[in-house]
């Protein structure tokens, strides 16, 4: 039977050609069961592209054993799990430093591959990185067109912007909130099936994946920690109040959110502000790399649940920061990505920024807008003129809108 992921193009493919087209080495990363080696096996170039996995044990131990006789060959080659045998990655320097042909290498690995400090040494100056993050609605309906972001974020004028966007369409978020990217659970016939797939997830990213990345000697606690993790998820980043719930010392909740953060499960938003230097001593907000897996391990299994819980926008503002996320990887320039609080609590929710060019998004699970829930947005487009065109109001309804001067309201399905 063949694999069903084959059947949803990845918003990532155009990306992954055009870097293969700059670079000798292409690096795909992301976390544990989100696509990769689907990815590199199925964009057009694969099938002149020799394949090894590092999945074989007779693959690895010839990898380990005689790595240079394994990438020495004159096609172009694609390596998957290439974390497994460091030493082929001096193979591979060896030969890029001998041979700069373009799209020479293909590469993909999870969390503990960037972990490792020699891996940065043998291909510094040589590869590109690409992330592959779960899959995101437009993937999930097998339409993964142009993304309006870049648009948005380009508009000189809120006209521009309304331009912009996407025609309306209906979208279930809090559904899309509850199965997440992953595809096995994205694409599940069946809720048990879904839990039953992330039960195992956590099992096997305990169990397997923590011996790679670190020593970790109370896995129990481990565990806690994502679950208390999850549980914060939109709010500040509290290290203190974090190891003090997990019953673990401060270091050990700062290495294991490095860990989680590493392994693409969980996302650290950092604060905006004028000087990057304060940028760095705000406290980031945290948020769920994928919103599925979060949920089930805060116990919310279903739509109405999720509807009922008191901080049910979170949820919303991730599913939107994680489109982004998905978006920010096709981009060669990546914008930054932030929150915005002020010393008086005014907040918003995310600020897109690249150069001198700031969006200021605000996210509403509420089906219908007034004019002041644009103050936020109105506030800061005021504050920086010359950077910020206009602010974007997404919101569970139907209509776009021209809320005020400054800022237009859409609805999520206009731009996820």
């Amino acid at each position: 039977m063949g694999d069903p992921t084959l059947l949803y193009p990845r918003l990532l493919e155009p990306a992954l050609l055009d870097r293969l087209r700059r670079s000798p080495v292409v690096v795909v990363t992301g976390a544990r069961q989100v696509g990769k080696t689907t990815l590199v096996r199925s964009v057009p170039a694969a099938a002149s592209r020799r394949f090894l996995t590092l999945d074989s044990l007779t693959t690895l131990d010839q990898a380990r054993r005689e790595p240079e006789a394994l990438v020495e060959a004159p096609e172009p080659i694609t390596v998957d799990e290439v974390q497994r045998a460091p030493d082929l990655l001096v193979a591979i320097k060896r030969v890029v430093d001998a041979d700069r042909r373009r799209g020479r290498f293909l590469l993909t690995g999870s969390a503990n591959l960037l972990l490792r400090r020699d891996v940065g040494e043998s291909l510094a100056g040589r590869a590109v990185y690409l992330v592959l993050r779960p899959l995101v609605e437009r993937e999930k309906r097998k339409a993964p067109s142009a993304s309006p972001w870049t648009k948005l974020l380009e508009a000189e004028s809120l006209e521009a912007a309304q331009r912009a966007l996407d025609p309306p369409r209906p979208l279930d978020w809090r559904t899309a909130a509850l199965v997440g990217g992953f595809p096995p659970a994205a694409l599940a016939s069946e809720a048990d099936e879904r839990h039953l797939w992330f039960e195992g997830y956590v099992d096997t990213y305990v169990q397997k994946d923590l011996r790679d990345l670190a020593q970790v000697g109370d896995l129990a606690a481990f565990v806690r920690l994502m679950r208390l993790s999850a549980l914060r998820t939109g709010g500040l980043l509290n290290q203190a109040e974090l190891a003090r719930d997990a019953s673990v010392s401060r270091s050990s909740a700062q290495r294991w959110l490095s860990i989680l953060e590493a392994s693409f499960l969980l996302t650290l938003l950092p604060a905006f502000a004028e000087s990057r230097a304060k940028r760095l001593i705000k406290a980031p907000k945290l948020y769920a790399g994928d919103t599925g897996l979060a949920l089930h391990l805060c116990g919310i299994l279903e739509a109405e649940a999720l509807g009922r819980e008191p901080n049910v926008g979170v949820w919303l503002e991730n599913v939107v920061l994680n489109d982004l996320l998905a978006w920010r990887e096709t981009e060669i320039i990546k914008p930054g990505l932030f929150f915005r609080r002020t010393v008086t609590g005014e907040e918003v929710d995310l600020v897109l920024e690249r150069g001198k060019r700031l969006l200021p998004l605000e996210v509403k699970a509420a089906r219908n807008v007034r004019v002041s829930d644009a103050r936020a947005l109105d506030a800061f487009c005021a504050e920086f003129p010359r950077r910020a065109a206009c602010g974007l109001l997404l919101y569970d309804g139907r209509d776009i809108l021209r809320l005020t001067k400054t800022t237009v309201a859409a609805p999520l399905g206009s731009v996820l």
